[in-house]
């Protein structure tokens, strides 16, 4: 009962390409791109446009119009002119913007419906769906995880950075219970000394040696091997928490985990797990934590999209593209399905949506992803 109501996007692709379009008529779905194709971040905008052109090859419907226009980065005239020059080709649903900033002045246009990957609103913003990776749907995975692993004192640690005010906000909102949150400055040089207060690293230090004194002017036998043992030991004692969310990415993520392991946090007590990190590879290599875990998206359709993005195209997609190529599919499927896309309530859909993110539903206007728990084991990325 339950899979009647899951939509495959790619099984979806295959019935209406070989079904409903044996020939072709006027019903012209035409869906614009707003994307920096000129630029600093060129290379992501050429990225989100070649995503678009796998989809579109996967779906194999000549009457779907993919319309891309260049936004430049933060740029609120070149964006202005984008949309209406997109409107003017005839579409009512645009793919973007990227750049969540943009987001005021797109609401500007509210007889356009824009799909955004961003993810810093899971909610609907009046013409706005964002079906990025939301924080939300993160903490949703990853609470339901630690509580799986009996663990009730958890640790949340938020950089000090433009954004905190924002994920404190939203976690504040969550429904999360046993939890306390650390802010800590993202500063090397700072950092080490923020982590070593949180762990309470001075009083360990300190009990260790005390301990070690006990046994040092001791001549017999099982004196002798209590303080081989101390020695081998960098502290004594606990920390206070059972299990730690680190809510940060790549070497900031790194500076953290190192400044864990020096402060000697033990990970076979401590359960370590962060957010959404795209199957970066370069954790393989931080030899400080062997266990860490994090909710994210479908890996083996992942790394499916990237290989066919490489064979394609000869390099590789920048990580968010993916969720580009799920939103065309997406909004084929609606249009399909209702021979329009009216406002962003045609969205509110009862079934589920499986792609190629993984499993996505749209309950009381917000995006919610079903997300998976992984963890970093010997250079491979295990699904939990």
């Amino acid at each position: 009962m339950k899979n009647k109501f899951l939509i495959i996007l790619s099984y979806i692709f295959i019935i209406f390409n070989s079904n409903l379009f044996s020939e072709e008529n006027d019903n012209i779905l035409k869906v614009g791109l707003l994307a920096p194709l000129s630029g600093e971040y060129k290379e992501l905008g050429d990225s989100l446009l070649y995503s678009l052109q796998l989809a579109l090859k996967e779906i194999g419907d000549k009457n779907i119009h993919i319309i891309p226009r260049d936004t430049g980065y933060a740029n609120k005239e070149k964006l202005n002119i984008a949309i209406k020059e997109i409107k003017s080709e005839g579409a009512n649903i645009i793919i973007g913007p990227i750049n969540n900033e943009e987001f005021l002045e797109v609401q500007k246009f509210n007889d356009m419906i824009f799909v955004s990957p961003s993810n810093i609103n899971h909610e609907f913003q009046n013409n706005i769906i964002s079906i990025g990776i939301s924080l939300e749907s993160q903490m949703s995975s990853l609470m339901k995880f630690i509580k799986k692993q009996k663990r009730n004192n958890t640790v949340i640690l938020i950089p000090k950075n433009k954004y905190i005010e924002l994920v404190k906000d939203k976690l504040n909102k969550l429904d999360l219970k046993n939890y306390k949150i650390f802010e800590y400055d993202p500063d090397p040089k700072v950092l080490t000394g923020e982590i070593e207060i949180l762990t309470n690293y001075s009083q360990r230090k300190k009990n260790l040696e005390l301990r070690k004194k006990l046994f040092e002017d001791k001549d017999d036998e099982q004196s002798k091997r209590q303080l081989e043992k101390l020695e081998q030991r960098y502290t004594l004692g606990e920390v206070n928490f059972d299990s730690l969310i680190i809510i940060d990415f790549g070497n900031g993520l790194k500076s953290v985990l190192a400044s864990l392991a020096f402060t000697d946090v033990d990970e076979n007590k401590v359960l370590f797990t962060t957010v959404n990190q795209w199957f970066d590879e370069s954790i393989f290599y931080e030899n400080t934590v062997k266990n860490l875990y994090y909710p994210s998206v479908n890996y083996k359709e992942f790394k499916k999209y990237k290989e066919n993005y490489f064979k394609t195209f000869g390099s590789y997609p920048s990580e968010i593209t993916i969720l580009t190529y799920d939103a065309l599919g997406l909004i084929y499927y609606l249009w399909k399905k209702n021979g329009k896309i009216n406002s962003v309530n045609d969205f509110s859909l009862k079934e589920k949506i499986k792609g190629k993110i993984g499993t996505f539903s749209f309950n009381n206007k917000k995006t919610i992803q079903e997300l998976k728990i992984y963890k970093t084991d010997k250079n491979r990325f295990i699904k939990f």
